[in-house]
């Protein structure tokens, strides 16, 4: 049996990677809209202050896109690395999508930000115009494939088990692609990519403002960024709802989770606020409640059940008693092919196949499992409901805290009262790291929730890893951290450097804090 041990440093590497990666992801997908809004103004209108923008933000904008493909690389070579046999496994479904991302991240997105650095002489304005389109689009699409992936992962539809390759394979791309979950992921993240780009933007213009600096410049940065960021987070509040809806028909243990829901609640269930957890007692010893909202939410009906973590674990204890015989199939499979028997009993359980391999942690021969073990495999089937819980609030939280911020920004710039708020404007400043938070927090509920699944209810994460030394993933681990930090401390010191320059920059001189004002672009 793999060691429980390599398990879990797989899983925080991976984790580590992932989450590092994740800090420049969402900055790169919605700064590229801001630049497109910008230049189109310019376009449009003919003002160069609106190109200096562009390039400015842009120069922003390229120093968080190297640093976050090179940080991106290393997860696809991770799963190979580290998680071989769910390579292995799924890779005929998973690998498709992947594929196709880095085909759109390395030639369109590539392509394109080459040309915006390089195009500004060499293209009209037109043009270029559409170089920066087509820049976020490819943006874009790239985060698109990445999340159909992991979707995949959540809500594994468009696939079979094969006896006859002891493999998942796609039987319809299109499931995969269109898979609900999938799609409810992909706009709930890039509206959070918007957010986090609109909140950078508004947080510099609004240092500028504060220091008295470059105010036109800075005006009309503020404008943009508190126009799109208010339109992005109410977004991802909306898509935030959907999102809740496919969990909640996906992954009911999830979606009990992070409700601290012990016990099914007659329909349409409340939504509980702030509860004390008792997790040794599975109950909650308090709760504050809404009622009729969390099913609401969840089912979008006044009449359907959202089922609580006892009932749910009732269901998967059956589940895993259903996969020892599948798994007992699956093995007598694997001796002799032909076996008619064994192939009808896998078709008739193969549902439950997963839960019968959750046993595998436990002991060799599912057989000989004894009842403390198969208790074992039915509370290991719910996440600890603690961190879920809390997580998910502080997220939303942040949410409803940007919503705000974004309101009273936007309606600040409608009465042109920048000057008259100071509060604001620090306010601004000091909440730039919101969108960061919000973001990691909510992958964390995703991956963490799905636990203990790699792909939920087909692979446990205890079957997927690689049989690698324990030593060998201290020492990447710590080789991976390391590295990622000091790229982290690179992308601060370049952003913090050049916010501080300014749009002087550019050297157009036009601006302040030009050490060596040059001829102004065309």
């Amino acid at each position: 049996m793999i060691s429980e041990q390599l398990v879990d440093l797989s899983r925080l590497q991976f984790a580590a990677t992932a989450m590092y990666h994740f800090l420049f992801v969402p900055l790169t997908i919605g700064m590229v809209w801001l630049l497109v809004i910008m230049e189109s103004v310019y376009v449009m209108t003919g003002k160069v202050v609106w190109k200096d923008m562009t390039r400015f933000w842009g120069k922003l904008f390229g120093i968080n896109f190297a640093l976050g493909v090179t940080t991106g690389i290393t997860l696809e070579f991770q799963f190979g690395t580290n998680w071989a046999y769910y390579s292995h496994y799924v890779g005929d479904i998973f690998g498709a999508p992947l594929a196709i991302e880095g085909l759109m991240a390395f030639f369109l997105e590539s392509t394109f930000i080459g040309l915006f650095f390089f195009g500004w002489d060499r293209l009209s304005r037109t043009q270029h115009l559409m170089v920066t389109l087509l820049m976020a689009v490819g943006t874009n699409l790239s985060a698109l494939w990445i999340l159909i992936a992991n979707g995949w992962m959540q809500n594994p539809v468009g696939a079979e088990f094969s006896y006859q390759t002891m493999r998942m394979e796609m039987v319809d791309f299109w499931a995969v692609v269109f898979n609900p979950v999938a799609q409810a992921k992909f706009v709930h993240t890039v509206s959070a990519g918007y957010v986090t780009g609109a909140m950078f933007v508004l947080s510099i213009s609004s240092w500028y403002l504060l220091k008295g600096r470059d105010i036109e410049f800075a005006k009309r940065s503020f404008r943009v960024a508190s126009a799109f960021g208010l339109a992005s987070v109410l977004s991802v509040i909306v898509l935030g709802d959907e999102s809740g809806y496919t969990v909640g028909e996906a992954q009911q243990t999830k979606m009990a989770a992070l409700e601290a829901m012990w016990e099914t609640k007659p329909a349409p269930a409340p939504l509980t606020l702030v509860a004390s957890i008792n997790e040794s007692a599975q109950k909650n010893d308090w709760e504050i409640e809404v009622p009729w909202l969390m099913g609401l939410i969840g089912t979008r009906s006044i009449s359907k059940e959202i089922p609580g973590i006892h009932d749910i674990k009732a269901k998967n204890r059956e589940r895993i008693i259903r996969g020892i015989v599948a798994v007992n199939a699956l093995e007598t499979l694997r001796k002799h092919r032909d076996d008619t028997l064994a192939r009808d009993t896998l078709a008739r359980y193969q549902a439950d196949l997963g839960f019968g391999l959750l046993l595998k942690k436990y002991v060799v021969d599912v057989n000989q499992a004894t009842p403390e073990m198969i208790q074992k495999a039915v509370d290991s089937t719910v996440p600890r409901v603690t961190p879920m819980f809390w997580a998910f609030r502080a997220m939303v939280g942040l949410g409803f805290a940007m919503l705000v911020l974004f309101a009273l920004a936007f309606w600040s710039t409608l009465k042109s009262a920048w000057a008259k708020k100071p509060w604001l404007l620090k306010a601004a400043l000091w909440m730039l790291p919101t969108p960061w938070l919000a973001c990691e927090l909510g992958w964390f509920v995703a991956e963490y929730g799905r636990q203990p699944w790699t792909i939920y209810g087909v692979l446990p994460t205890h079957l997927s890893v690689s049989t690698l030394s324990v030593n060998s993933l201290y020492g990447s681990l710590a080789g991976f951290v390391g590295f990622y930090t000091v790229l982290l401390v690179v992308e601060m010191y370049l952003m913090v450097k050049f916010a501080r320059m300014g749009p002087g920059s550019l050297g157009t001189g036009r601006y302040e804090h030009e050490a060596a004002p040059t001829t102004a672009h065309a």
